[in-house]
């Protein structure tokens, strides 16, 4: 029985690799659409700037990014999260967890508002309002041969309409977890957002899904309440750095010393993929995280007022059956996001009433 397991989680492993390989073949830059797909999730999750990949919390949200993060565990849970942009921008996200006769599923509902906006003329004159509008349903799906390897599946039908303008499609998530018999050290990789627009805005788009493949690991120190993550994301993207293609060299005009066009170096290039996340989880009822994102804060902040740009913090406080968070995300000095969510165990909620 072990030899067959084993032999099991290797052929999957060759192909969620296939997976992720052939996903960044394939890709294709252009103008990305449902773009809020790689960056706003549950309250939990951005607590550390999103990406809370290699974790084995008894969290049902957290399925929504990850796939392989569901388990039994989850049967009956219910999460609900909203979000608050500047300028009045939200998003919000519905998930719960069901067993069926071929295994947990968790399915979801998420949708991007970007609120109300005046339709004008050419010359400025308005002629009304209108709004925009980004949603996905979708469900996630595990696997788990054994207690110390999982894997996860994920399909999502994506809707967008901005103005008179709609595109539809489908994207699918894709990934692995290893957890450590004690669950000290956990890692994880996978494919996020590969997929197909089958309707676009107009006949002359060509938006793509903003694919993602990814890596992670985390570590608990087994004396302290303390969980280390650390994540590699855009991998298919070698240079996820914006560079200007039209830059040219200048003249200091205090010393008359040329100004090279900035050229990242290699470790430049390395950190903006990473990300930094730090969890203090005692055994109490408040739980604190934050996360750095490099990449972030290089391409948001403002060279003389960079302040918190990159950095993101969470709370969550336990409340007799139901768990509160609470995160705020810091991309500029133009303004930070506000998450609030709230989790309990419909299960133990019967129960009480």
């Amino acid at each position: 029985m072990d030899i067959m397991r084993f032999r099991t989680m290797k052929i999957i492993c060759f192909l969620l690799f296939g997976v992720v390989f052939s996903a960044s073949a394939q890709y294709t830059w252009g103008t990305s659409s449902f773009s809020y797909l790689n960056q706003l999730n549950n309250a939990k999750n951005a607590g550390v700037g999103g990406k809370l990949y290699a974790i084995n919390d008894k969290e049902v949200s957290l399925s929504l990014d990850q796939p392989a993060l569901l388990d039994a565990n989850h049967v009956q849970q219910f999460h609900t999260s909203v979000g608050i942009l500047p300028s009045g921008v939200h998003y919000g996200t519905i998930v719960s967890a069901f067993k069926t006769k071929w295994g947990v599923i968790a399915p979801y509902i998420r949708y991007m508002n970007y609120g109300t906006f005046n339709q004008t003329t050419i010359e400025g004159v308005q002629t009304g309002t209108f709004n925009a509008l980004d949603y996905n349903i979708g469900t996630s799906y595990s696997y788990a041969p054994n207690p110390y390897f999982r894997i996860g599946a994920q399909l999502n039908l994506l809707g967008s309409n901005l103005e008179r303008f709609s595109a539809y499609g489908v994207s699918t998530n894709f990934s692995a977890l290893i957890i450590h018999p004690k669950e000290l050290f956990i890692a994880s990789i996978g494919v996020r957002n590969a997929g197909v627009i089958f309707k676009d805005y107009t006949p002359q788009s060509q938006s793509v899904l903003p694919l993602d493949i990814y890596a992670a690991v985390s570590y608990r120190l087994a004396h302290a309440p303390f969980r280390f993550h650390l994540v590699g994301h855009s991998l298919n993207r070698p240079e996820n750095i914006w560079l200007d293609p039209n830059a040219k060299e200048t003249l200091d005009p205090l010393t008359g010393d040329t100004i090279q066009i900035y050229a990242p170096n290699l470790g430049e290039k390395i950190a903006n993929h990473m990300h930094f996340q730090l969890e203090l989880i005692p055994k109490g009822a408040i739980q604190m995280r934050m996360g750095f994102d490099y990449n972030r804060r290089q391409q948001l902040k403002l060279t003389d007022f960079p302040g918190l740009a990159g950095f993101s913090f969470g709370t969550r406080l336990h409340v007799k059956r139901f768990d509160l968070d609470y995160a705020i995300q810091f991309y500029s000095k133009a303004g930070s996001i506000q998450t609030i969510g709230l989790s309990t165990d419909l299960s133990r909620l019967k129960k009480k009433i």
